[in-house]
C-alpha cells in the first residue's frame, strides 16, 4: 500500500514511514525506490564499524561484535574477491517479556543483522584466510600474494 497515494503526498517521508512499519511490498516498484531487503542490508553495514590495516604480507579486519558468539558469525568470500561478514545479534528472550511490568527505559544496544563488504585488492591471497573472535572483537587476516622476483636473463655472446 502506497501511504503517499492515500495523502495525496509525495514525500520521502512516507517512504520512510513504510519501510518502519514494514508494509508488505507491492509487485512493481513504482516509486523507484531501493527494495527493503537493500535499505536493510545497508542499514547493517552502516552499523557494523570495522578497521582495515594493511601490512607487509597482510590485510587485516578489525570489527567490534560485543555480545555475538563465534558460532554466529559468518565471514566468506563472494565474487571471488569480495570478503562478506555477516551474521544476526538476537534479543534474548527473557527480555522481549513484558511480564511484572518490566520495560525498557533506554535501549541503545543494536540488535537484528550485521553485514559487512570489503572489496579485496588484487594481491590478497582469498586461499589463505583466517578469522578469530576474542573478547567481541572479530579479526579476520588475509594474506598477501607475494610480489613476484624479478627473472635475471643471462646475456649470451653471439
Amino acid at each position: 500500500m502506497d501511504l503517499r497515494s492515500l495523502a495525496g503526498f509525495d514525500s520521502p517521508f512516507f517512504s520512510i514511514l513504510e519501510d518502519v512499519l514494514e508494509l508488505p511490498e507491492e509487485q512493481e516498484n513504482t516509486r523507484n525506490n531501493p527494495s527493503r531487503a537493500y535499505v536493510r542490508d545497508a542499514k547493517a553495514m552502516a552499523a557494523t564499524p570495522a578497521d582495515v590495516v594493511e601490512y607487509p604480507n597482510s590485510y587485516v579486519f578489525v570489527v567490534d561484535m560485543p555480545g555475538i558468539k563465534a558460532s554466529e558469525i559468518k565471514v566468506q568470500v563472494e565474487s571471488e574477491n569480495v570478503l562478506v561478514v555477516s551474521g544476526e545479534r538476537k534479543r534474548d528472550p527473557k527480555e522481549k517479556d513484558n511480564k511484572d511490568g518490566v520495560k525498557y527505559v533506554r535501549m541503545e544496544r543494536r540488535f537484528g543483522k550485521f553485514m559487512r563488504k570489503f572489496v579485496l585488492p588484487d594481491n590478497a591471497n582469498v586461499e589463505k584466510i583466517s578469522a578469530l573472535c576474542q573478547d567481541g572483537v572479530l579479526i579476520v587476516t588475509v594474506e598477501k600474494v607475494p610480489p613476484p622476483q624479478p627473472k635475471t636473463i643471462q646475456v649470451q655472446v653471439a
